[in-house]
């Protein structure tokens, strides 16, 4: 199932309050103050649906918030992977992107080498014989992803 940029855009009040709430007892506790800078620049990472580099979000946040500067983002979303609510990423170019950490959620990632769109999904016959494979070659399994790496079949993507 390909999860649906409809979805995201519903839950996107919900995900920035409780991801500014996560977001401020981490602050708290490292005695580090919750800024309206930090608070701009989550929110439009949560509205941008992730996969985003700093740079990109910069770019983003410089149009609701003309004094943040570059710097501010990459500590806040640096910040964010270390609270455990946000994850790096490497595709193609090895480009760090960041993406909104669920606990408990996990999908995999179908990369357009063209247009560099990036799709996620979720297949429980993929994860369960990922599973099985681990088992069988003895590993407990932690953790894993899967990246492909393709072309899109979009109208608007230059491979089509």
């Amino acid at each position: 199932m390909v999860k649906k940029g409809k979805k995201r855009e519903e839950s996107s009040d919900l995900e920035i309050e409780s991801l500014l709430e996560a977001y401020k007892t981490f602050l708290s506790e490292r005695q580090l103050k919750f800024t309206e800078q930090r608070k701009v620049i989550i929110t439009e990472f949560v509205k941008s649906g992730g996969h985003l580099s700093a740079e990109d979000l910069f770019r983003i946040v410089k149009k609701k918030a003309s004094n943040v500067g570059l710097a501010s983002v990459y500590r806040t979303i640096n910040s964010l992977v270390d609270a455990g609510l946000a994850e790096e990423r490497h595709f193609l170019d090895k480009t760090s992107v960041y993406e909104i950490h669920k606990p408990g959620d996990h999908h995999d990632h179908l990369i357009c080498l063209k247009c560099k769109k990036i799709f996620e999904f979720e297949n429980e016959a993929i994860e369960d014989q990922q599973k099985k494979v681990a088992e069988g070659l003895g590993f407990a399994l932690k953790k894993h992803k899967l990246e492909l790496y393709g072309w899109c079949q979009r109208s608007n993507c230059p491979n089509y």
